[in-house]
This record gives structure tokens, C-alpha cells and sequence, in this order.
């Protein structure tokens, strides 16, 4: 212990008599407070700050809620039941796949954003207002293409407003949720396709097991090697993902 103490004690020394001799290194100093705002400028700063922190914290939903992210996820966590092969690919390795199937679907509609609304803006061509107004056209067209009339009806009819004539007088608020649930119908009857050969499958190794008594071996474990081996016959990854793509044009 003794020991200890001592060596602790001649590091510090040496420590400071190095620091002591080398030249002191100015650190800068950050101040972070809250003052009253001298003009208007200063508060339509602050909020236009506080906006796009708000605008950054809500992305992720933004994301999954207004993209082609909530269908693709859903269908493949779809496709890994139906496998019943557990954790197998990793969740990480699902989102990861959705997130750039999601890029490459709604790529189009980011370049009309960046063309139409972010450039514009970055050159000082128009306000942020009408900035937002356009980056959100693209969004709203491909949400119109992809929802159904009965559930953009049913959102309609709850808001309990005036009966829009054309799809501009749509709110947007009443426009996401109805993408949302037919995004959600839309993935489900994918899902329920995508169960079908698995099923004849299990049924099958279920009832083979059964004419030949062996009742106490799991029909899964059994089945799992056919399940895996028809997947890879039928390339089936090109399959399911051709078929995302193919649902959202």
C-alpha cells in the first residue's frame, strides 16, 4: 500500500514539473445562457431554432411514418416468422436492409425536395416558409399514390371538416394516418402471401411425422431445413425484395 502511495505521489510530481515547465495552452471558455432579446430579430431566431430542433428530434418518425420504411419493415418481419428461424437475420440487419430499400424507393421524391425546395432556399431564391411548402409536394404525392380512397374517406369524415374537392384541400394531418393504416393493410396481405408455402410446408412435415409415430419430434425442427432450402431455390430474397419495389410504383 505503501508502495502504491509513493508511486502515485513521484507521477504527480513529475507530472507538474512537466506541466510547469511547458508553456500554458489557452482554453477557450463556452458560455451558455438564456438573455432577454433586444428586437424582433433575435426572438424569430430563437424560434426558428427551437422549430428545428423540434423538425430534428421528430425525424425518425418523420421517417417510418411518411416513407416507404413502415411496409418494407413490416413485410420482412413478416417473412422471417414465416421462416421461423428466430433472430435470424438480426433485427439490426432488417432495419438496415428497409432503411436503403427506403432510399432507393423514395430517392425520386428526395431529389424533387432537394431540386424544388433545399437548393432554392440555400441560394436565397425563396423564403423557408415556401421552402417547406414544396419540400412537402413530393412527400404528399407519394402518400396520395399509395392510400386508400375509404381510408383517406374515414379520416376525412372524423375530422368532422369541410369535405375537400381536390387532394390539395387535404390537410396533411389527416393525410399521414391515413397512409399509415394502408401502408399497415398493405403489408399484411404481403405478409399473409408470403405465408402460404411455409404453412404447406409445416403441415406437410406434420403430417408425414404423424403416419410415421414419431409424434414426439418437433414438426419445426424438421421443417426448418425444407423452409430454408426453398427460400434459397427460389431466390428468394430477390423475390420479396422485387416485389416491395414493384408494390410502390
Amino acid at each position: 500500500m505503501i508502495i502504491i502511495v509513493l508511486a502515485g505521489l513521484t507521477v504527480t510530481a513529475v507530472s507538474f514539473s512537466v506541466g510547469s515547465a511547458a508553456p500554458l495552452v489557452p482554453f477557450p471558455s463556452v458560455n451558455i445562457g438564456v438573455n432577454s432579446a433586444d428586437n424582433p430579430q433575435d426572438v424569430a431566431l430563437s424560434l426558428q431554432l427551437l422549430f428545428m430542433l423540434t423538425i430534428l428530434s421528430i425525424a425518425p418518425s418523420i421517417l417510418i411514418m411518411m416513407t416507404s420504411f413502415t411496409r418494407i419493415i413490416v413485410v420482412l418481419s413478416f417473412l422471417r416468422s414465416a421462416l421461423a428461424t428466430q433472430q435470424m437475420p438480426p433485427n439490426q440487419v432488417l432495419v438496415g436492409l428497409a432503411l436503403f430499400l427506403t432510399f432507393f424507393t423514395m430517392s425520386p421524391y428526395i431529389d424533387q425536395m432537394n431540386r424544388n425546395s433545399l437548393q432554392p432556399y440555400l441560394a436565397g431564391q425563396i423564403t423557408q416558409t415556401v421552402a417547406m411548402e414544396e419540400a412537402a409536394k413530393p412527400m404528399r404525392e407519394f402518400m396520395f399514390k399509395q392510400t386508400r380512397e375509404n381510408d383517406l374517406a374515414l379520416f376525412v369524415n372524423l375530422s368532422e371538416g369541410e369535405r375537400p374537392s381536390s387532394p390539395e384541400d387535404v390537410p396533411t394531418t389527416t393525410l399521414i394516418p391515413a397512409f399509415i393504416i394502408s401502408e399497415l393493410k398493405t403489408a399484411f396481405q404481403i405478409g399473409f402471401l408470403l405465408y402460404i408455402p411455409f404453412i404447406v410446408i409445416d403441415m406437410v412435415v406434420a403430417s408425414t411425422l404423424m403416419a410415421m409415430g414419431m409424434m414426439m419430434v418437433p414438426p419445426a425442427m424438421i421443417s426448418l431445413p425444407f423452409k430454408i432450402m426453398l427460400f434459397i431455390l427460389v431466390d428468394g430474397w430477390h423475390l420479396v425484395v422485387r416485389s416491395l419495389i414493384a408494390s410502390f410504383k
